[in-house]
């Protein structure tokens, strides 16, 4: 295993140089040429911090805490998880995971990280909503995950809704829609509030105005396709952006029912990428990508930023399919996501 003292005489520094520079430590106290050799040089040799002789020295433990309510049973949504595991092991830390079924043993979970001494916590929930911070949680550093603290005071991340809207509507139009529906959602959600406002802005910027009639919202249930049936007959849309993709199959469903093929005579647009939907359905959906594995690592990092008091700018973020925003972007930071071209939209 490789020591400072070899990254030391590697790098032609002292060992408390590269103390300085691998425990982050070198701000205003080694020059910015030298940290950047010492990392150099350590990463060629494969040199590890040791975490137990970090924790010893600074009283932390290099353990974040993350609960999820249903996040690690949702297929889609592992990528939190994946994102988060990554920055916490790239930055030097482990994560261990609990998932809760609500308020019935949250506190009990929360109960058993604390005992494991966790840094801080991570609070993702199943779909980007407004919550409260457990009390058990407000004396440790806490990031929310695809959710947005009621007080507006706690670090979060979540998509960027309005844009997921505006980017779909906007592809629908360019492929020639001039009718364009959207089949939304009828539960209370943040997410539909916002992509429904999304898509009126893209309509009204593109001088074609918003057209209630054009909007439905259904759940994901047989009745829905009555309802797009509905629609397809009074409306004769030619464009529909649907709030997932799950909404979109009574749209398929209809337009292969009146003899029209999604692609040629009708273009669909839906949101999440849900792979067992978006890659099996024929033609492929053209779909707006949620970035949960995005905003996991943005979690992870905004966390230790805090646990650690520093910036993390000299950490360079992953090239990832969406752009990580700042670390120190308003709350909430909203990850603007990227649209899927695949085959549902008239070319």
């Amino acid at each position: 295993m490789t020591t400072m003292k070899q990254v030391a005489q590697k790098a032609g520094v002292s060992v408390s140089t590269v103390s300085l520079v691998m425990n982050h430590r070198d701000a205003g106290r080694v020059k910015a040429e030298i940290a950047e050799r010492v990392r150099k040089t350590a990463e060629e040799l494969g040199y590890r911090p040791n975490p137990l002789a970090s924790s010893l020295r600074t009283s932390r433990t290099h353990i974040l805490g993350f609960i999820s309510e249903e996040v690690a049973t949702t297929p889609y949504a592992g990528g939190i998880i994946l994102g988060a595991q990554d920055a916490a092991s790239r930055l030097g830390y482990i994560m261990l995971t609990v998932s809760t079924d609500g308020e019935s043993d949250e506190g009990t979970e929360i109960a058993v990280l604390k005992r494991y001494g966790v840094d801080g916590f991570m609070y993702a929930k199943m779909s980007n909503r407004i919550t409260h911070v457990p009390d058990a949680l407000k004396d440790a550093p806490v990031v929310l995950v695809d959710a947005t603290d009621a007080e507006g005071r706690i670090p979060s991340v979540e998509p960027n809704e309005i844009m997921i809207a505006k980017d779909a509507t906007n592809r629908l139009i360019q492929a020639g829609c001039r009718r364009i529906a959207y089949i939304g959602c009828s539960e209370p959600m943040i997410a539909q509030d916002l992509r429904k406002e999304g898509y009126r802005q893209a309509l009204e910027e593109a001088g074609i105005g918003y057209d209630e009639r054009l909007v439905i919202d259904v759940l994901n249930n047989r009745p829905a396709l009555e309802e797009v049936r509905e629609l397809f007959d009074r409306e004769n849309p030619d464009g529909f952006f649907c709030f997932n993709d799950a909404r979109s199959w009574p749209v398929y469903e209809c337009a292969a029912r009146k003899g029209l093929t999604v692609g040629k005579d009708i273009s669909v647009v839906g949101v999440d990428n849900h792979r067992v939907i978006a890659e099996t359905f024929s033609p492929q959906l053209t779909t707006v990508e949620l970035p949960h594995y995005e905003m996991g690592y943005w979690a992870a990092c905004k966390l230790i930023s805090m646990i650690e008091g520093r910036s993390l700018d000299d950490v360079p973020m992953p090239a990832t399919r969406a752009p990580i925003p700042p670390l120190d972007s308003p709350i909430p930071a909203r990850i603007h996501c990227t649209l899927i071209e695949k085959e549902s939209v008239v070319r």
